[in-house]
C-alpha cells in the first residue's frame, strides 16, 4: 500500500466503527480517533502515510516479525502500540483488521456501561 491508501483505509474502516468520532487535540497535523474519548488510531496528515495504533504486545511482537512495514508505535508505548508504514507487506484487508482489533482493544477497557459493543464479539468471526 502506498502512503494515500494507507491512510485512507485506516480512516475508512475508523469512520464505520460505533461511537468513533474523529478529533484533532494535537492540531491539524493530525487525526485522532477515539471511542468514548480514548484513542485508538493515529493518523499524521504530513505526508508520510504512517498509522498508529493499539495492539496486544503479544500481537505487536508476531506483527513486527511477519511485516516489514509495521514498527514500533511511533512516539508512543513501544509495547501497546504499533505503527503501520506504506509498503508492499501490508494490505487493506490486513489494516482494516488491525483498526478493528485497536478499537476493541480500547473498547475492553471501557466501563460496561459505556460500551458501544460487546468488544468479545464485534469484528470477530461467527463459530
Amino acid at each position: 500500500m502506498d502512503s494515500t491508501q494507507l491512510g485512507a483505509a485506516a480512516a475508512a474502516r475508523a469512520e464505520e466503527l460505533p461511537g468513533a468520532e474523529r478529533d484533532n487535540p494535537f492540531g491539524p497535523e493530525w487525526d485522532v480517533y477515539k471511542v468514548r474519548g480514548r484513542v485508538f488510531l493515529l493518523i499524521p496528515l504530513d505526508g508520510t502515510g504512517r498509522v498508529t495504533l493499539k495492539s496486544h504486545p503479544d500481537d505487536s511482537v508476531a506483527l513486527r516479525e511477519t511485516f516489514a512495514d509495521i514498527v514500533p508505535g511511533y512516539h508512543m508505548n513501544k509495547k501497546h502500540w504499533i505503527t503501520l508504514m506504506p509498503g508492499a507487506s501490508l494490505d487493506e484487508e490486513l489494516v482494516t483488521e488491525l483498526v478493528t482489533e485497536s478499537y476493541r482493544l480500547v473498547v475492553e477497557k471501557l466501563p460496561r456501561a459505556q460500551r458501544p459493543i460487546d468488544p468479545d464479539l464485534f469484528g470477530r468471526p461467527a463459530d
